[in-house]
Order: C-alpha cells, then structure tokens, then sequence
C-alpha cells in the first residue's frame, strides 16, 4: 500500500511538469505546468499584437521576471509550433535598491533598471560583450519608451552560466538594464533574427504577483521606481 502511494505521488509530480525537448540541440526545457499554461497565454497575447502591428509570426521573446533569477527565464516562444523553443537565464538591471532577488523597474535614464513592457527588437550590431553581438531595442510603451535612448539592447554576457543555479540568485552587476541572457542562447537567435524580415517582439513582463510556483522561497515581489 505504501509502495502503491509513493507510485502516484511521483506519478502526478511528473505530470506536474512539462518536458521540452529543443529541436536542434535536444535538450530538454522543463518547466512547470502551470508556469507553461501561463506562458502560453501570454505568448498568445503576444501573437495577437504581432498580428495587428505587422509584427513576425514566427516566434517572440517573453522574459518573465517574476521567476527566480538563479531559472530560466528568458524564453523564445515558436508561435509555429506553439512551445518554447530555446530558454536562458536572464539578468536584470542592478539600478536603484534591486537585488539579487528583487529588481526595481525604471525607465529614467541612468537608472541603470530593468523596464516592463514590449519592445521590438531592432537592428544588429556589435557589442564588446559575450558572443560580440547585440540587438537595438525600441521601447512600445510608456514604462519603457526611453529604452533606446537609454541603450538598452538584447545581449550575451560570457560568465552568465548557460544552465540553472537556483537556489541561488544570478548576482547583480551583469546588466544595466539591458536583458541579458547567456552565449549559447544568443548564438542560436542571432541566427533566427539574421533570417527574420519582420520586427521581432520581446516582452519584459510578470506572470506572476507572487512568486512562481518554482520558486520554493517566500514572496521577493519585483517593484517599480
């Protein structure tokens, strides 16, 4: 009876998760249930406006900072396929009282924060960080229209770990602002936004108002500055 109930508590902690195996590389993107359910809203969201603002349809970036920093959450969402397609650790700006596992939202320049909202990817040019690439990105709303003017752009960081290290937290000091994401995943959409000939969508967002159910931790609620 024992042996019979231990069964299906390992039984229903898998169905729990959601395995994602990667196409190309065939590593497996594990993620939550409900964290997925979440997700996939919002990337159906986020398809609806590419849609109505002749944006691509083939895929977006949804970074979601109400995850744990030490977690991927950085996704790029397949609208094709309707799943994640590669994740990574992400950074958040280091400005004002953030923390390791708190980050202030700014859109003041100089304050070296992260800021919410949509942004379109813009053009590719060099960068003396990671992979030596980044991305322009165009702020779309009010909680982020300064983000050009600020520099903020996509990029890699070389000693950001391209694996989880949750429990701890990602340290601060890799971004200023900027959504920073590890070597590997950068190389892989450097390659889909050189073959991309429509704006790409990212969205800084939070899923969550309280921690996500991965995060095993009490709340660390993000703020605005």
């Amino acid at each position: 009876m024992k042996r019979f109930i231990l069964f299906l508590l390992l039984f229903f902690f898998i169905l729990g998760l959601e395995g994602r195996a990667c196409a190309e590389c065939g590593k497996s993107i594990t993620v939550n249930a409900v964290d997925h359910q979440r997700l996939k809203s919002k990337a159906h969201e986020a398809k609806a406006y590419c849609v109505s603002k002749g944006f691509s349809t083939n895929y977006c970036f949804l970074v979601d900072f109400s995850i744990h920093s030490g977690k991927k959450r950085f996704f790029v969402w397949d609208f094709k396929g309707d799943s994640i397609k590669y994740a990574s650790l992400c950074a958040h700006g280091y400005g004002k009282d953030s923390t390791p596992s708190k980050p202030v939202f700014s859109n003041t320049p100089g304050s070296l924060c992260s800021s919410l909202g949509k942004y379109k990817v813009g053009i590719r040019a060099y960068s003396k960080w990671g992979i030596n690439v980044h991305y322009k990105l165009h702020g779309l709303e009010p909680t982020n229209d300064n983000a050009f003017k600020r520099i903020v752009v996509l990029h890699s960081y070389t000693p950001l770990p391209a694996t989880e290290v949750y429990p701890s937290h990602l340290p601060l000091g890799m971004s200023q602002g900027c959504p920073v994401i590890c070597n590997e995943t950068m190389r892989q959409i450097d390659v889909l936004l050189k073959a991309e000939t429509k704006p790409v969508l990212l969205w800084i967002c939070l899923l969550y108002t309280s921690p996500s159910p991965r995060d095993r931790q009490k709340s660390r609620m993000p703020s605005s500055a």
